[in-house]
């Protein structure tokens, strides 16, 4: 049973029956906005939206996982690759970022996901925008967040999973941002660490 979550939500990344989650996947799905006017139709540009995860150890980013750097350094994080014109919406995943929990190392605290416009459209001109977990040994999707209003920036700061005692939890951040890449974001994640 997948939960809605809203912006702040937190949510335990346990399974039903009490056992760990082993891999998740952090997927990202949108479409552009329909155009409205024949003339806006014929300009229309392709969406390129961007998901990125940050590992961070305490405040400190150590590493990142993206469209140009796909596994992490000890390999507990992989991009599964970029889509420049989205499409999926409501089903599938446009872009997806998978982490192995058990093997991220320990030092590494927070994993922050987000997406960014590399065209430089804003989030109105983007529509069925959504982040979602899933339990990748099963396909089960565990947690949804729906990115809704639109807004005139250009990024979001997703969500973050983070080491809680001995396991994990997620928090959905939402929180909007401007930059064309994870590095024009950082000043902005630091907010949520």
């Amino acid at each position: 049973m997948s939960v809605n979550l809203s912006k702040g939500q937190q949510v335990s990344l346990t399974k039903s029956d009490g056992g760990a989650l082993s891999v998740v996947r952090m997927g990202l799905g949108w479409q552009a906005a329909p155009r409205k006017g024949f003339l806006a139709r014929l300009t229309a540009q392709e969406i390129d939206l961007d998901a990125s995860a940050v590992l961070f150890a305490g405040k400190q980013p150590v590493d990142v996982v993206f469209f140009q750097h796909l596994i992490s350094d000890d390999g507990s994080v992989r991009h599964t690759g970029d889509n420049v014109v989205g499409g999926s919406g409501h089903g599938g995943d446009d872009e997806a970022v998978l982490v192995d929990l058990q093997r991220v190392p320990a030092h590494i605290d927070q994993i922050v996901f987000t997406v960014n416009s590399f065209t430089g459209q804003t989030f109105q001109e983007v529509q069925n925008a959504f982040c979602r977990l899933v339990d990748e040994t099963n396909g089960q999707e565990l947690a949804r967040y729906t990115l809704t209003g639109g807004g005139l920036h250009t990024a979001q700061i997703m969500a973050k999973v983070y080491r809680s005692g001995a396991g994990w939890q997620m928090a959905a951040l939402g929180a909007p941002a401007h930059g064309r890449t994870f590095q024009d974001l950082i000043p902005a994640i630091a907010t949520h660490l």
